[in-house]
């Protein structure tokens, strides 16, 4: 079944996304959502203004690990990030977004999420992520990963697809379960420490937002995404 979830109509106040997440990740895990910040008009383009607006030093080019185990890998991934941290009005819209799906996930679900944690992503033509997770069992404090595209009139020749794996897949397996065209507004969510993924080649520039949705306690690895 795919996990493509397209919009409800709203009700009481409360995006209409956020239960959609709620459900999707009770049933299997993972989502796909078009236009998720329809409740907010114009912060999906006010993000993209920033993202390919600021100046190549505001990127930093990504690695694996964290603090003392950071390093840089080009076989790996050749993404460039950003780290968000409110600076901006986009940047405040966004943040306060996700502080209130963490509020709706961790009443629903009772998750126990304790802190939210972003970064514009920038894939040049040629830049890639190998297939990798973004927590292991017992070991990282990342529950939920957020992916949020940023790119208008993507199509498939464009590349950059988000390729979601099963979750005990063997490394050698073809085996997919998602796709996902890096189209502008689309946000993918799903369980971090279960879903193997990886981002095809870029054939041009491409931004999004990755993110991560917390809980607290002792970090033992953690690669960023």
């Amino acid at each position: 079944m795919s996990a493509l979830i397209h919009q409800l109509p709203p009700s009481d106040g409360t995006p209409p996304q956020f239960e959609v997440i709620a459900q999707a990740l009770t049933q299997q895990g993972y989502c796909i959502i078009p236009d998720a910040l329809l409740d907010y008009p114009n912060l999906t383009q006010d993000l993209l203004l920033q993202a390919s607006q600021m100046p190549a030093n505001a990127f930093n080019s990504a690695g694996i690990g964290r603090k003392q185990d950071h390093i840089q890998n080009d076989f790996v991934r050749r993404d460039e990030i950003h780290w968000i941290d409110g600076q901006t009005a986009a940047e405040q819209a966004w943040l306060k977004w996700n502080q209130a799906l963490k509020d709706y996930l961790n009443k629903r679900l009772y998750l126990g999420l304790f802190s939210y944690e972003s970064h514009f992503a920038h894939y040049k033509p040629g830049a890639f992520y190998k297939k990798h997770v973004d927590a292991f069992r017992g070991e990282a404090n990342r529950v939920l990963t957020t992916v949020f595209y940023l790119n208008p009139n993507w199509t498939t020749e464009d590349g950059g697809e988000l390729v979601i794996y099963p979750e005990q897949a063997d490394p050698h397996s073809t085996d997919i379960i998602e796709k996902v065209i890096p189209t502008f507004g689309t946000m993918v969510i799903f369980l971090s420490e279960e879903f193997p993924h990886e981002v095809l080649p870029a054939r041009r520039d491409r931004y999004s937002i990755a993110g991560w949705f917390r809980v607290n306690n002792i970090t033992k690895l953690d690669p960023p995404r």
